[in-house]
């Protein structure tokens, strides 16, 4: 969500001053409601937005997919001035947002866009949207640990719904597992691991839904192809 006249200003419609006056005339309307006071805000994509009886060119929607490196947050802005998924972001005039979280330790594939509604869908877990990573694990847990994990774990948030896990290599000390959740609780599968005795090392996400990281390479990002939209938007419906 924006200040109503941020969205304005970026129309073009004003300067952001000549926007605030605008509004405080009795000129502009959102979603049919007018609008006298400042503080509004509005989703620059979704609210449909008149000046004058004239709706304003709404911001082009956009849908990228990063693969996020370790040691960068999933923000926009980090009041400890660490580095941010932002700053692998170059030449989007729209303001886009991060999808969901991974956090400062683990990589892989992040969505980005300015769809307010399809964050949303993708990010409830009322819509059990399939997120898969690949997660090293030190040591070896045995087959009553997986079994503790796959059908859901004990979180100060709750219980975890069940989860799919799956092994996928290993070597002399550590195993590596193809885990598949659909929440999106802070730091959930290491949280998990956690809890059965085991220390993640790594962290990966590979896929959200049916959209995979394909040829990036960590610090690389894309434009979704039309399909991977399509795909996404019919989580709209």
């Amino acid at each position: 969500m924006e200040r109503l006249q941020k969205v304005m200003a970026h129309a073009g419609i004003a300067s952001r001053r000549k926007c605030e006056k605008i509004i405080e005339e009795g000129r502009v309307k959102v979603n049919g409601v007018l609008i006298t006071k400042m503080g509004a805000k509005v989703d620059p994509v979704e609210d449909k937005i008149k000046v004058d009886g004239r709706e304003i060119e709404k911001e082009e929607k956009i849908y990228l997919k990063l693969y996020k490196p370790t040691g960068y947050v999933t923000t926009v802005k980090d009041p400890r001035g660490r580095k941010t998924v932002m700053d692998l972001i170059n030449g989007i005039e729209q303001r886009i947002y991060p999808v969901g979280r991974l956090d400062s330790d683990s990589s892989g594939l992040l969505l980005l866009t300015n769809d307010g509604k399809l964050t949303h869908r993708i990010t409830h877990p009322s819509f059990e949207l399939d997120k898969e990573y690949e997660v090293v694990v030190e040591g070896k847990p045995t087959e009553k640990k997986l079994n503790e994990f796959r059908t859901g774990i004990e979180l100060k948030e709750g219980k975890t719904a069940p989860a799919q896990l799956e092994k996928i290599n290993e070597d002399n000390k550590n195993f590596t597992y193809k885990v598949v959740i659909h929440q999106g609780m802070n730091r959930q599968i290491r949280r998990m691991f956690d809890k059965i005795g085991y220390r993640v090392l790594s962290l990966k996400r590979l896929k959200i839904d049916n959209i995979g990281l394909g040829s990036l390479r960590p610090g690389e990002y894309k434009t979704l192809c039309k399909q991977e939209v399509e795909n996404l938007l019919r989580l709209c419906h």
